[in-house]
């Protein structure tokens, strides 16, 4: 009798388990958000790339370190579980706002609006750029699978961007690839720059392949005079169980006649901080990961310390932190990036510039006249 129970038990399991990983392939290969999948003609291609081996990509360092089925079990529990204190703010983040005729009509010098997060408008040599668009509510592939971004509104709304000249993608994580926001800005972009393999997403939404440039660490391609430089990250990618790794995570340099800029993308800090300050700096101005840290996964997202000391590696003249203010995505308090980055970056004698959402940054002439407007809400 027992052993009868027992195995109904196991058959019942079985039959649970096989149903669940049946609705995850069926709902992952047909819900648009997920993105596309990288074929085997494609990793052909990808082998050439030094990154790339055994059929993946692969940091310098050897992270992110693969976690054990009962590690992430405990890292879910632990992140769902836990309330953190100030852990979002209390009130909605207001943006200042920005009008679309000043974007579509602006001849000036080099200037950058934050949209919180890590995304940002750029315009630089009358061209009109966004790095990392991401204007969804939430970081996730389905509303019920993340909370609320802390800014309601934006600087502008996606719908109201006048023609963009160039996207530019860090990595594929929901937080900085969303699928919404391609379909609000597909067919007003003239290019799309990314790593290798984030093709396949862009692709999937509906974006032709001669409106996609994919480039590896270290290499360059030019946008009408600006050069565009794709550098080096430790971090790592995919949007679903069963593709991580698959396609490439990069920061970039971005490079006119007159400015010179840093974007970091997601990072663990390491020694490629240097060897871009070496080959590419000084910067005027470097964008730096700064948020959505923890000592559980340290070695792909940067401390507050470790990003100012990344700034002065990078030989930035000053830097702004970024990926925060605009999800919680960690356990720490929703400010902490920002008063422990500023603290160190004053020890390094370091500028540190921190606008609100919406403000004008002039690349080569903004220094930190902003108040610490997050110490008022």
């Amino acid at each position: 009798m027992i052993k009868k129970i027992i195995k109904r038990l196991m058959i019942t399991t079985l039959i649970i388990v096989g149903l669940l990983v049946i609705t995850y392939l069926l709902f992952t290969n047909f819900y648009p958000s997920f993105g596309g999948d990288v074929s085997k003609e494609q990793q052909v291609v990808y082998a050439k790339s030094e990154q790339f081996k055994n059929g993946k990509f692969n940091n310098t360092n050897p992270v992110p370190k693969d976690l054990s089925f009962s590690e992430t079990v405990k890292l879910a529990f632990t992140f769902f579980t836990t309330k953190v204190p100030n852990g979002r703010p209390k009130v909605d983040l207001k943006a200042t706002k920005i009008d679309s005729a000043n974007i579509a009509d602006y001849k000036g010098e080099a200037r950058m609006v934050w949209f919180g997060h890590s995304s940002f408008l750029l315009q630089m040599d009358r061209k009109t750029i966004l790095l990392d668009p991401m204007f969804g509510k939430v970081a996730a592939p389905l509303p019920i699978l993340g909370g609320n971004r802390f800014n309601e509104e934006f600087p502008l709304e996606i719908e109201k961007l006048p023609k963009i000249d160039a996207v530019i993608f860090s990595h594929d994580h929901y937080d900085h690839l969303d699928y919404e926001s391609i379909l609000k800005i597909k067919n007003k972009t003239n290019h799309f720059y990314v790593p290798l393999g984030i093709r396949v997403h862009l692709e999937a939404w509906g974006i032709p392949a001669n409106k996609i440039t994919e480039l590896d660490w270290w290499q360059d391609t030019q946008l009408d005079g600006i050069n565009l430089v794709c550098t080096p990250a430790q971090h790592f990618s995919g949007r679903k169980m069963n593709n991580g790794q698959s396609t490439l995570w990069s920061s970039w340099v971005i490079q006119s006649k007159t400015e010179n800029i840093y974007f970091s993308g997601d990072s663990g800090y390491a020694p490629h901080f240097k060897e871009i300050g070496e080959k590419y700096g000084p910067f005027d101005l470097a964008l730096m990961e700064c948020g959505q840290y923890n000592d559980m996964w340290s070695d792909i997202h940067m401390m507050p310390e470790e990003t100012a000391q990344a700034g002065i590696d990078v030989r930035a003249k000053k830097i702004m932190p970024i990926h925060w203010a605009g999800f919680k995505l960690a356990l720490h308090e929703w400010t902490d990036p920002i008063e422990r980055v500023t603290k160190t970056a004053h020890a390094l004698n370091l500028q540190v510039i921190t606008p609100r959402i919406g403000e004008a940054i002039i690349v080569k002439e903004s220094i930190n006249t902003y108040t610490n407007w997050w110490e008022k809400l």
